[in-house]
């Protein structure tokens, strides 16, 4: 089975689509589509033919270009049966019980509610590929616009666990003003600091942060870091627990 090949597409003023090529099957599918000019365009660069777009959750500025690469392309739409309403075009609800391939690479659906109820994000095991949309940004996590703080905590725990070595695809480039509130909520991580004049270079060069991977994350980003000591002190919450911290947190960035 030949690996997957990449593209991260900059959409609209700061979403990314990311498309996945299986070079033996043609098989082609975007990790939702915010906009279809924009898909077409890197499709026809190269000579790929869409098949697939798998939907992460039901905002406008993910989905937008659905219905319109849907009649180009004639692809089929999935995305979580939890929204089935809210997406346009959609063809097959999923959720974590679906058995999912992508020219026999595994696809699993991971629930992960809080920015919308029905979010999800897909894992791709075998390639160490996951695709976290609004839930898990680097060094950041989306807003709650429909959940709860626990609800978002749940969420991130679950995506935590996954191996660190996985490649980390979010849905927007948010890392520089991420950045810039970790290093307020952890200014002694030397991670931190490290991979902030990583992504400050590659800001600077126009290019984009992402992929980034749960390890560096995991060392790096203050909504996973929910158990340091120096966050909890920070906040004043040592004897609080994950999803309290958790909850301040991004209360402090809704503030900023």
């Amino acid at each position: 089975m030949q690996a997957l090949q990449r593209l991260q597409i900059p959409c609209l003023t700061d979403n990314y689509c990311v498309l996945l090529h299986a070079p033996e099957t043609g098989e082609t599918v975007a990790i939702d589509a915010p906009d279809a000019a924009v898909v077409k365009s890197a499709l026809a660069s190269r000579g790929w033919r869409l098949t697939h777009i798998l939907t992460t959750h039901h905002h406008n500025d993910h989905t937008a270009g659905n219905l319109e690469l849907k009649g180009f392309f004639g692809c089929q739409i999935w995305g979580p049966s939890a929204e089935a309403d809210r997406i346009p075009g959609l063809d097959i609800g999923v959720d974590e019980s679906s058995q999912l391939n992508i020219a026999g690479h595994a696809v699993r659906v991971i629930e992960t509610p809080g920015h919308t109820l029905g979010h999800i994000s897909y894992w791709l095991p075998d390639d160490q590929i996951a695709f976290t949309g609004d839930t898990l940004f680097s060094l950041g996590c989306g807003r709650m616009f429909e959940g709860d703080a626990k609800t978002m905590w749940a969420s991130l725990s679950k995506l935590s666990f996954l191996p660190d070595a996985t490649a980390i695809y979010c849905g927007h480039e948010y890392t520089l003003a991420n950045g810039r509130f970790a290093l307020s909520i952890e200014p002694e991580n030397a991670a931190l600091a490290k991979r902030m004049d990583e992504v400050a270079t590659l800001r600077a060069a126009g290019q984009p942060t992402l992929p980034t991977t749960l390890g560096v994350e995991k060392a790096t980003n203050p909504f996973l870091r929910t158990g340091s000591t120096a966050v909890r002190a920070r906040l004043g919450l040592e004897g609080a627990s994950d999803w309290q911290v958790f909850a301040r947190l991004r209360e402090l960035k809704n503030k900023g």
